[in-house]
């Protein structure tokens, strides 16, 4: 199969419309033409990942954060970006990133997190856009299967992202919960809208100080487990795209990354 058939079979369920604006989603090294034999999927394109996919003969790497968020202002390969990116086109590796359209897409990056969290009735959090009268969100709110405190609730995001810890930010940690907001990767700045459609505790990453601090003069509970939380979509991905290949007849093996690329460590 070429790189293009999987791409537009993906942009079908999601479309690049449905991304924020300026997201640098798409190819991001490579041809849609080449042939494709085998397909990684992965959260991050990083040197590690690259390495792992030329150990295993991988030609296609489909990734949900784009490899190039900043373009490269030159070729110097002592930089380790420019060298990853020399090793990605020396060895004929297609580089493809669906990022905020995989996050807004129905069933896609942020309904898969509601389901680690077993949400039910779960509604879009934040508009984005509407397409062939269908309207697309940011984040998923619903209802918890049990309720628990802001605290147990804590422990329970523990458990189902297997993280070792989180940040837990709230003056109620006794408060009962019972309505969830989520917004996988960098969301505290949606916390508003999560609290004014009545989330009585926020999931979401990469929380900055100030914004914590807002949060807690506002009353609202949040807790942010870190980014790294979206690694959920490699085996989602991988298991869509051999649904796809015995659908559609595609002679293609997929794999998922086994590289934990989260850059913290707690300890």
């Amino acid at each position: 199969m070429k790189v293009i058939e999987l791409v537009k079979q993906f942009e079908k369920f999601a479309p690049k419309n449905i991304a924020v604006d300026g997201d640098p989603i798409g190819l991001q090294i490579g041809s849609l033409n080449q042939d494709v034999h085998k397909i990684m999927t992965t959260l991050d394109v990083r040197p590690e990942v690259v390495d792992e996919a030329i150990n295993n003969q991988v030609d296609f790497i489909f990734s949900h954060h784009p490899l190039m968020f900043r373009p490269a202002k030159n070729l110097d390969l002592s930089n380790p970006q420019n060298s990853m990116y020399a090793k990605i086109i020396e060895h004929h590796i297609t580089v493809y990133s669906a990022h905020t359209n995989l996050d807004n897409a129905v069933d896609g990056m942020n309904d898969w997190l509601a389901d680690s969290l077993q949400l039910k009735d779960t509604k879009g959090l934040v508009y984005q856009t509407k397409m062939n009268n269908h309207e697309y969100f940011m984040g998923r709110i619903g209802m918890l299967s049990n309720t628990m405190t802001v605290y147990e609730f804590a422990e329970f995001c523990k458990k189902q992202f297997n993280i070792s810890g989180l940040r837990l930010i709230s003056n109620t940690p006794d408060k009962l919960v019972n309505k969830v907001a989520i917004l996988g990767g960098d969301g505290g700045k949606f916390f508003n809208i999560a609290k004014n459609k009545g989330a009585d505790v926020y999931v979401t990453g990469d929380v900055y100080y100030h914004v914590g601090h807002d949060m807690l003069a506002s009353d609202f509970s949040v807790v942010d487990p870190g980014h790294h939380i979206e690694s959920i979509c490699k085996p989602y991905l991988a298991v869509m795209f051999r649904k796809w290949a015995k659908q559609l007849n595609w002679n293609v093996e997929v794999i998922e990354s086994d590289i934990n690329t989260d850059p913290f460590t707690f300890i």
